[in-house]
C-alpha cells in the first residue's frame, strides 16, 4: 500500500511540473459551446482555422461545461467552426488576435438540426458509450437490441457490468455495487432490486453512468461504485407522450406496455410515467454435492434438480409537477409507485446415493409461492440559482415505504428406490416485512475565480425495518408454529454525512478532490419466543472518504487526456444479512443470517488515458478488507448460505474501450478487460486462498441500412473467474436486432433477438467446504424474440431540464 501511494505521489509531482512547463505564453481565443437552450455541449467538435485559405490548425473537444481554449497561438486572423452531432454547424466570422491580448469570444449558440418552430427532427444518433473525467456514460437508445428488453437485461450488456442467474449485479468483477435510479438510491434488497428492474422496460431507460470511484458528492456506500440508471424525462413545451408496447417469446411468451406523457404550461410543468409487464420465465437449476469423511473418502452425493416458472404481474407510476416561480427558481414534488405480483410453483427433485453410487432415496418436494411487493414514495425538491456564474443551491426531502408479503407451502415425500414412500412432511410459512425511510439534504456549488468551483453538502437519513419470519408445521391439515424458525428482526439505522468538493482547471491540468464524512449508528433487535430468547447488538462508527481525480492534456485539442484518480468506499450489511435467525431455502439448503457483520472498506486506484472519444485505456487496483461475501459450511448433510467477512481481496483490472466506426454505415464499441481476483482469509475449513483472472468483453455493431432501416450485431463473454468460494465456468451470449422507422420517423418497429445460441447458462463450483463438493448449473429462460412498437407525438420544443431526483441514500440497496 505504501509503494502504491509513494508511486501516485510521483506521478502527482510529475504532473505539476509538467503543468507548470506547460503554462508557456501565446495568443489565446476562448469561449463557450451552447445548445438553444443555452445549456452547454460537452464533447462539441471546434475547429480553428486561417482566415485566408481555410487552413487548419487545431482542433479540440469541449468541456463539461462546454467552453474550449485556444492556446499558444501566433498573431493572425483566424475562422472558428463548431459541430456536434444532431446540431447545426456554427462558424464565426474573422478574429483578430495579437499575442498580447487574448480574445474571448461570444457563447456559440448551436440549434437543433431540422428544428421549426413546433418539432425537432433530430438527424444525429449518441455515441453507445461516452467518458467522463470521473463516469462512463452508456446511452441505452443506441443499441437496438435493448428494445424489449427490461432494465435487468440492458445491464447484462453494460460494460464491466454482469447480472448472475439470481439476478445479482457485480461490476468490474465485484459485488456490492450501489444502484441508483436517476441519483436516487433504490432502497431494495437483492432479490427485490431485480424483480423491480425485470419490470421496468427499456423503453423509459435514457442512460446508465458508470462510477468506478464516485465524487465525493455521491454516498460512499457501495465498495464496488455506483451504478446510476437515468430515466428518460420529457423537457419539452406543449404536450408530449412517447408510447411504445412490444410482445416478447422465450419458453414462455411475456409483453411490456409504457407510456411517457409530459404537459408544459406558464410555469408549471407535469409529467408522469406509467409502465405495465407481465411475463413468466423459466429456470432449471441443477446442484451436485459429494460428501466425504475425515479420509477424504466419498460417502453419499446428492443431485438436486429445481424448476422455477415465477409468473409476475408489474405496475410502475412515476409522476409530478415542478413549479418555476421565478427564472432562479424551482419548486417540484415526485411520487413513485411499484406494484408487483408474482406467483410459483417450483418442483424439486433430490436423489441421494450411497457411497458407492447406488440410489438410496429420493425425495420430492413441491414449493409453491405467493409474492408481492409494493413501494411508495414522493419526494420534494428545491432549486435556486443565485446568479449565472452557477452559484446554486438544492434542497431535497424523501419518505419512501416498502412492503413484501410472501406465502409459501413446502412438501417433501420421501421414497425409496423402489417408489415406496417413507415419509412426507410439510411446512408452510409468511413472511411479511416493511422499510420506511427518510432522508434530507442539501447541496451548495460556489464558482470561484480562475476556472475553480467549490461544493459542499449535508446529508440524513433514518431507516426503520421490520422482517418476520412465520413458520408454521402442517400435519393433517393442522398447523403448528415451528418456533425453531420463526422470528421477527427490527432494525434502526440512522446515518449523517457532509462532504466538501473542489475542482481547478489550470491550462492543460484539471484537479478535482473531495472529502466525504458519514457517521452510522444501527441497532437491530431479534425478538424471541416461547423457546427462543431476545437478543440484540448495536453499531457506532465514523469514517472519512477521501476522492482524487487528476487530469492532464497532453496536446493543446485536448485530445490526448491522462486521468490518475484515487477513492474510498465503504460496503454496509444489508439488514436481512444482520438477522441472526435461520431460514429454510429447502430440506438440504438453509440462509443464516449474522449479527456480527462488519462493514467492508475498499481504496480504489486508477490510471486511464482516452485518445478523444476512439479509445480509452485503464490500469485500476482496488484492495478490501473484511470483504462480505456469501459463504457456505456444511451440517450434516445441510448447506448453510450466509454473509460472512471472509478477509480481504485485491483486485488489479486492465481494461479497453474503444468506438471506431470503419465506414459510414458500420460503427462499433468494443469494451473487454483482464482482471485478477484475490482473496485471503480465515474461514470455516481453515485458511481461504483463492485467486484467478477473468476475460470480459462487451461489444455491438450498428449498421446503418437506409434512411429508414438500420440493424445490430452485439454480444459479450466471460472466461469465468473466482468470488469468494464461488468459481465460475465460461458463458456468453450473442444478439442481433433489426430496425425500421415508419410514420414520419416518429415511430418505429423493431425485431430483436436475445442469447440466439442459448449461451448464457451461469455454472460453476463451489470450494472451501469442510467434507463437501458441489458443482451448480443454470439453464435460464433468455433466448428471447421481440417485436416492439414505438410512437412519439407531441410539440418539441426545449424548455430547461425539470429536477426529479431526490436525497434518499444508499440504505435501500440494503434492504430486507
Amino acid at each position: 500500500m505504501k509503494l502504491l501511494q509513494a508511486f501516485f505521489l510521483t506521478l502527482f509531482t510529475f504532473f505539476l511540473s509538467a503543468v507548470s512547463d506547460a503554462q508557456t505564453g501565446g495568443g489565446k481565443i476562448s469561449g463557450m459551446v451552447l445548445d438553444d437552450a443555452k445549456k452547454p455541449l460537452d464533447g462539441a467538435t471546434v475547429t480553428l482555422l486561417i482566415a485566408k485559405d481555410s487552413t487548419v490548425v487545431s482542433t479540440l473537444l469541449t468541456r463539461p461545461d462546454g467552453s474550449f481554449a485556444f492556446q499558444n497561438l501566433k498573431g493572425d486572423t483566424y475562422l472558428v467552426k463548431a459541430t456536434y452531432m444532431g446540431y447545426r454547424n456554427y462558424r464565426s466570422g474573422p478574429v483578430v488576435l495579437n499575442q498580447q491580448q487574448p480574445v474571448n469570444l461570444p457563447a456559440f449558440i448551436l440549434p437543433l438540426a431540422g428544428k421549426t418552430l413546433n418539432e425537432v427532427a433530430i438527424t444525429g444518433k449518441k455515441s453507445y458509450v461516452q467518458q467522463k473525467i470521473d463516469r462512463t456514460i452508456v446511452n441505452v437508445g443506441a443499441l437496438i437490441s435493448n428494445t424489449g428488453a427490461n432494465a435487468l437485461e440492458v445491464l447484462s450488456k453494460t460494460p464491466g457490468v454482469q447480472i448472475d442467474a439470481d439476478g445479482n449485479i457485480t461490476f468490474k468483477g465485484k459485488s456490492g455495487v450501489l444502484v441508483m435510479i436517476d441519483d436516487k438510491p433504490t432502497y431494495l434488497s437483492a432479490a427485490n432490486l431485480a424483480t423491480y428492474l425485470r419490470s421496468l422496460p427499456s423503453s423509459s431507460l435514457d442512460q446508465i453512468e458508470l462510477m468506478d470511484n464516485p465524487p465525493a458528492k455521491y454516498d460512499a456506500a457501495g465498495n464496488a461504485g455506483v451504478i446510476n440508471i437515468k430515466t428518460k424525462k420529457n423537457t419539452t413545451r406543449g404536450f408530449n407522450a412517447v408510447v411504445s408496447a412490444d410482445y416478447a417469446l422465450g419458453f414462455y411468451y411475456r409483453n411490456n406496455e409504457s407510456i411517457n406523457l409530459n404537459y408544459r404550461f406558464d410555469k408549471v410543468n407535469l409529467f408522469a410515467n406509467l409502465a405495465y409487464n407481465k411475463q413468466r420465465t423459466y429456470r432449471r437449476l441443477e446442484i451436485d454435492r459429494d460428501y466425504f469423511d475425515m479420509n477424504g473418502d466419498q460417502t453419499s452425493s446428492l443431485k438436486d434438480i429445481s424448476y422455477f416458472r415465477p409468473a409476475s404481474n408489474n405496475t410502475n407510476i412515476k409522476t409530478g409537477m415542478d413549479y418555476y416561480a421565478s427564472p432562479k427558481t424551482t419548486w417540484g414534488v415526485v411520487f413513485t409507485g411499484t406494484l408487483s405480483h408474482d406467483h410459483d410453483s417450483s418442483p424439486v427433485n433430490s436423489l441421494l446415493y450411497g457411497k458407492n453410487g447406488e440410489l438410496d432415496s429420493t425425495i420430492n418436494t413441491l414449493n409453491t409461492s405467493r409474492n408481492s411487493f409494493k413501494s411508495g414514495g414522493v419526494n420534494l425538491n428545491y432549486t435556486h440559482k443565485f446568479d449565472s456564474a452557477g452559484r446554486a443551491l438544492t434542497f431535497d426531502l424523501d419518505y419512501i415505504r416498502d412492503v413484501s408479503g410472501s406465502n409459501q407451502l413446502f412438501v417433501n415425500n420421501t421414497f425409496l428406490p423402489d417408489g415406496t414412500l417413507t415419509n412426507s412432511t410439510t411446512l408452510s410459512d409468511n413472511l411479511p416485512a416493511t422499510i420506511n425511510i427518510y432522508s434530507a439534504k442539501a447541496d451548495y456549488s460556489h464558482p470561484l475565480k480562475g476556472k475553480a468551483k467549490l461544493e459542499a453538502g449535508v446529508k440524513s437519513s433514518y431507516v426503520n425495518t421490520d422482517n418476520a419470519a412465520n413458520y408454521f408445521n402442517v400435519i393433517n391439515n393442522v398447523s403448528t408454529i415451528d418456533y425453531n424458525n420463526t422470528n421477527r428482526f427490527l432494525y434502526k439505522e440512522n446515518i449523517n454525512a457532509a462532504y466538501v468538493n473542489f475542482n481547478k482547471k489550470l491550462g492543460r491540468f484539471a484537479l478535482q478532490t473531495g472529502l466525504r464524512l458519514e457517521n452510522t449508528n444501527g441497532k437491530g433487535h431479534q425478538l424471541g419466543n416461547v423457546q427462543r430468547a431476545d437478543s440484540s447488538f448495536a453499531n457506532h462508527y465514523t469514517n472519512l472518504f477521501p476522492t482524487a481525480y487528476f487530469s492532464y492534456n497532453l496536446d493543446t485539442a485536448g485530445h490526448k487526456v491522462f486521468v490518475i484518480s484515487y477513492g474510498r468506499r465503504i460496503g454496509r450489511p444489508n439488514y436481512g444479512s444482520l438477522n441472526p435467525f435461520t431460514f429454510f431455502v429447502d430440506k438440504f439448503t438453509y440462509f443464516s443470517g449474522n449479527p456480527f457483520l462488519k462493514p467492508q472498506f475498499t481504496d480504489n486506484y486508477k490510471l486511464a488515458y482516452s485518445f478523444k472519444s476512439l479509445f480509452t485505456v485503464a490500469v485500476a487496483y482496488n484492495y478490501t478488507t473484511d470483504v462480505q461475501n456469501e459463504t457456505i459450511h456444511k451440517n450434516g448433510n445441510v448447506f448453510i448460505s450466509t454473509t460472512g467477512n471472509i478477509g480481504q481481496r485485491k483486485t488489479l483490472d486492465f481494461s479497453v474501450n474503444t468506438n471506431l466506426q470503419p465506414a459510414k454505415w458500420w460503427s462499433v464499441n468494443l469494451y473487454a478487460e483482464v482482471y485478477n481476483n484475490t482473496y485471503q482469509g480465515m474461514f470455516y475449513s481453515g485458511y481461504l486462498h483463492q485467486s484467478q483472472s477473468t476475460f470480459s468483453g462487451n461489444g455491438n455493431n450498428q449498421f446503418t441500412l437506409s434512411k429508414t432501416w438500420s440493424a445490430e450485431l452485439s454480444g459479450f463473454y466471460d472466461s469465468g473467474g473466482t468470488y469468494g468460494q464461488f468459481v465460475t465456468i465460461p458463458k456468453g451470449m450473442l444478439n442481433a436486432a433489426i430496425q425500421k422507422k415508419i410514420l414520419n420517423n416518429k415511430g418505429s418497429i423493431k425485431l430483436n433477438a436475445r442469447d440466439i445460441f442459448h449461451s448464457f447458462r451461469p455454472s460453476g463450483t463451489i470450494t472451501n467446504i469442510e467434507g463437501a463438493h458441489a458443482a451448480f448449473h443454470n439453464f435460464l429462460d433468455t433466448r428471447v424474440v421481440t417485436l416492439a412498437f414505438n410512437y412519439s407525438f407531441g410539440k418539441l420544443t426545449n424548455v430547461p431540464k425539470k429536477r426529479d431526483t431526490g436525497g434518499a441514500d444508499s440504505e435501500q440497496n440494503r434492504a430486507h
